[in-house]
């Protein structure tokens, strides 16, 4: 796994570009749900995965928390 902290996985939001449409707290959902999949995969390292599942959940909290503007000004710092 590539992405192992917050801030990358907010610069990859961004760096999607996907404009208005997508808002941060359904990419990271999304992302948490492509790393449980992969969980049930037996070929690949589980603890890499886990902890991009444990970044996102924390991330998804910080969003309801502190609203998605917030939470990307926090991590483009």
């Amino acid at each position: 796994m590539g992405i192992s902290s917050a801030s990358e996985y907010v610069d990859f939001f961004i760096n999607l570009n996907m404009g208005e449409n997508v808002p941060l707290i359904s990419f990271v959902n999304n992302e948490k749900l492509v790393l449980k999949q992969k969980l049930e995969n037996k070929n690949i390292p589980k603890e890499p995965i886990r902890k991009g599942i444990e970044i996102l959940e924390q991330l998804a909290k910080e969003i309801s928390e502190m609203g998605q503007d917030k939470v990307i000004e926090k991590y483009q710092k």
